[in-house]
Order: structure tokens, then sequence, then C-alpha cells
């Protein structure tokens, strides 16, 4: 498992559809993607929309969790201060976490943690027949 953290930098100049690509190709890439910041709503709209256009035998989805800064229990000043470094920063405030469903199993949080459960994302690889036997060696016999 891959843990990757993408700064909001990386991200910023990119158009909606090319941050939306640059995401889904690190998930796809069986990474858990750790986003400075977060989307748009559209943007994660558009996310969750290609995401399911995509699935398939071997892409099975992406799960998908927010944390914002919670200013409900600010007080005045702190909440002012807060409000002001939303306008300056925008959308890098918060954490944006992706990952493929077949490895990321659940996202909980709550206010004071985040827990990313995982599931062991084995493979299964069954071996196809050709249609041919394989010769094997004759056995010898015991002598006695």
């Amino acid at each position: 498992m891959t843990l990757q953290f993408v700064p909001y930098a990386e991200i910023e100049a990119l158009s909606s559809i090319g941050r939306i690509r640059k995401l889904l190709n690190a998930v796809k890439e069986d990474k858990i993607v750790l986003l400075e910041g977060r989307l748009k709503k559209e943007e994660e709209t558009e996310l969750i929309k290609t995401t399911m256009e995509e699935i398939n035998a071997e892409f099975k989805g992406i799960e998908l969790a927010v944390i914002y800064p919670n200013m409900k229990d600010a007080a005045g000043l702190h909440k002012v201060r807060q409000g002001m470094i939303n306008i300056l920063l925008g959308d890098r405030q918060g954490l944006t976490i992706l990952g493929p469903a077949s490895i990321v199993k659940e996202i909980k949080k709550d206010p004071n943690k985040i827990q990313l459960l995982t599931q062991d994302a084995k493979k299964s690889t069954k071996k196809r027949s050709t249609g041919t036997k394989s010769k094997s060696k004759p056995k010898k016999k015991k002598k006695g």
C-alpha cells in the first residue's frame, strides 16, 4: 500500500478535468491519496461520475472522504480569523482522502480522529487451461 501526498499547489493550476484525472490515475495505481485541501463540489461530483464510468474488473471504484475544519464551535475572533484564512486560502483548507475501493474498506471520521480501514488487495489469479496436457515423466518403479 502506498500513500501519496498531493500538495494543493500541484493541482491548483490544472483544469477541473486535469485535477480529476491526476487524482483518479493515482488511485488506479492502488495508491491512497492524501490531498491538501479539497475539490470543489462540482469537481467531487464529476470525480464520482467519471469513476462510475470507469469501473471494470480491475478497477472497483473509489472511497472518498473530506475532512474540513469545523467552525461551529469557534469563538467570535477565532471565527473571523478562520473566515479570513478561508478567503485567502480558498480550497486549501481541509484534507481529502481518496483510495481504491479494492483496498480501502471504509473511512471513518469524527472530530478527533480519522480511521482508514483497509483490506487485503489480493488479486485472485486463476490458471487457465490451454487445452493441452502437460507431459509428465513416467514414474520409476522401486526395486525390491
